[in-house]
Order: structure tokens, then C-alpha cells, then sequence
């Protein structure tokens, strides 16, 4: 519960940490709706863009905060727009890995595109709970309830992450083997009898790099879930939410990089088809040709 003489925060946020990172977001945030553009990858709108949109707002209300700590409406604002904002994020994650597994091979995954509809749901429950939080907290009574809300959100997510990474690995090493979790038709099993470094090595480049960019950008939001886990966990005024390192490095620094990480390594320069402008040495051809039968 929120003590009536204490600030929200338990502390003053530090206005150019907040500066730094409404600029940051915002950047990102403008970078992505060019790329997404460019490459009419529409489905970035209502999840990298709005992630980015809803970091740039908390962060703002985290300046206004610094300059009048006891103002409730930029608090409010920021709590739950910091807690919502990943979750879109994990949504284009998610896409991305199943146009990663069109790509290699469905027959090799268990995972199905109805899993993203897990992070939408996980970003209504979190949506609930800040504003039962925020409806409570000008009363500063009744704060738990929305915190507890709040982080079933978080918790819901954070196990859709674990379930979501453990299905990855399993893909990866399912293809890597040649072991598909379906059957697969004889003429299939034999275009696809590579051995394990033959199949690695059919890989484009692209597509290395943006399994890599996936992976960094989920370790990152999987930190900051674990984070604002515990934060919450440890109540509204424990120590973790009352210390502002921790939310800066581990809350806005870890999406920073994510962001960044998916606007470096984009879906729409890496994961487009292969163009017959594009050189491919005969070699490859063969290889992915083997693979791409199989898909």
C-alpha cells in the first residue's frame, strides 16, 4: 500500500535519465514506423510502434514526475504504461518466429500462431490491473488489489515467454536433427537428409541474424519480466520499487536494447523472400532448395 506521506516513487526521478530515454524510445519508436512503411509490414503497428509509443508516454510522465513528485496523474500514468508497453513487443516476437519456422520447416515446431493471442491477453489482464491500481491509489487505499492484478499480468506473460522460448530450442533442435514433430511424407524425409552442419550451414545469412536479433530482444523483455516480478512482489513501498537504478537499467534500459535490437536486425530487411536479384552461389541454392521443399 501507498503511505499517504510518503512521494509515489520513494524517491525523485532523475529528469535527464528521463530526457534520455523519452528520446530514445521516441527515435526507435519513429525509426520503426519508417521501416515498417518501407517494407509494409503493417502487424508492426499494434506491436512494436505501440510498445514504443507507450514507453515514450510513461517516460514522459517520469519527467513530468521530476519536476513535481507529488503529482499523482504522471505517476499513475507512468505505472501503467511502463508495466503495459513490453507486451506488444512480445507479440512481434512472437511473429517473427513463426515466419522464422514457415521459413525452416513448420512440421519441426509445436508452436501455432494462436500463441500471440497468450500476450494479448496477458496485456488486458495488466491493463485491469493498472487501472484498478490508479483508481485505488488516489484514494491511496486499495492500491494491492491492482498491484496483485498487475502482477498476474506480468507473471502470465513472463510464463508465455518460458513456454514460447523452450518451444524455440525444441524447433531449432528438431530441425537441426531432422526430427519433425509431424509426420512428413517420404519424399519430404529424403529432400531434407542433410546432415546436422549441412542443415545449419543452409541457412541464409538473414535469417542467422535475425534468429540472433529474436534471441537477444527475448532475453531482454524475459529480464525485465523477471524484474517487475519481483518489484511488484516486494509491494508499493518495498525497497526494489522504492530504488531507481533498478528500474532505469532493468525496466527501461533492457526494452531500450530490444527495441533497438529489432530495428537494427528488422524482419522486413532480413526475412524477406529470396529475391532472383540477389546473388546465391549455386551451393547454397542446392541446399536451401532441399530445405524449402520441405516447408
Amino acid at each position: 500500500m501507498i503511505h499517504p506521506l510518503r512521494n509515489p516513487y520513494n524517491y525523485i526521478p532523475t529528469e535527464w535519465i528521463c530526457v534520455l530515454f523519452v528520446i530514445l524510445f521516441s527515435l526507435s519508436t519513429l525509426i520503426h514506423i519508417a521501416q515498417a512503411t518501407r517494407y509494409r509490414l503493417w502487424w508492426l503497428f499494434p506491436t512494436a510502434i505501440l510498445a514504443g509509443f507507450a514507453e515514450v508516454i510513461g517516460w514522459s510522465g517520469r519527467l513530468w514526475s521530476s519536476q513535481n513528485v507529488w503529482l499523482l496523474n504522471p505517476y499513475l500514468m507512468q505505472i501503467t504504461t511502463t508495466i503495459i508497453a513490453p507486451t506488444p513487443l512480445v507479440a512481434a516476437n512472437f511473429i517473427i518466429l513463426g515466419k522464422i519456422i514457415r521459413r525452416l520447416g513448420s512440421q519441426y515446431s509445436r508452436l501455432s500462431p494462436k500463441w500471440c493471442k497468450s500476450t494479448l491477453r496477458s496485456l488486458i489482464v495488466q491493463a485491469i490491473g493498472g487501472a484498478s491500481a490508479s483508481q485505488a491509489a488516489h484514494q491511496y487505499r486499495n492500491a494491492d488489489a491492482g498491484g496483485h492484478i498487475m502482477l498476474g499480468g506480468i507473471v502470465f506473460q513472463m510464463a508465455a515467454i518460458t513456454v514460447y522460448v523452450a518451444c524455440a530450442i525444441e524447433f531449432f533442435w528438431r530441425f537441426y536433427h531432422n526430427e519433425p514433430v509431424c509426420k512428413v511424407s517420404p519424399t519430404q524425409v529424403q529432400s531434407s537428409s542433410l546432415d546436422r552442419f549441412s542443415r545449419a550451414m543452409a541457412i541464409d545469412k538473414n535469417t542467422r541474424l535475425m534468429i540472433l536479433g529474436l534471441a537477444l530482444s527475448t532475453i531482454t523483455i524475459f529480464i525485465r519480466s523477471v524484474y517487475r516480478t519481483v518489484e511488484l512482489s516486494d509491494g508499493w513501498g518495498g525497497r526494489i520499487i522504492g530504488t531507481q537504478v533498478y528500474f532505469n537499467v532493468l525496466d527501461g534500459g533492457m526494452i531500450t536494447i530490444a527495441m533497438y535490437t529489432l530495428n537494427l536486425l528488422h524482419p522486413g530487411r532480413l526475412l524477406t523472400p529470396f529475391s532472383s536479384s540477389t546473388p546465391i552461389p549455386d551451393e547454397k541454392k542446392d541446399k536451401i532448395a532441399s530445405i524449402d521443399r520441405v516447408v
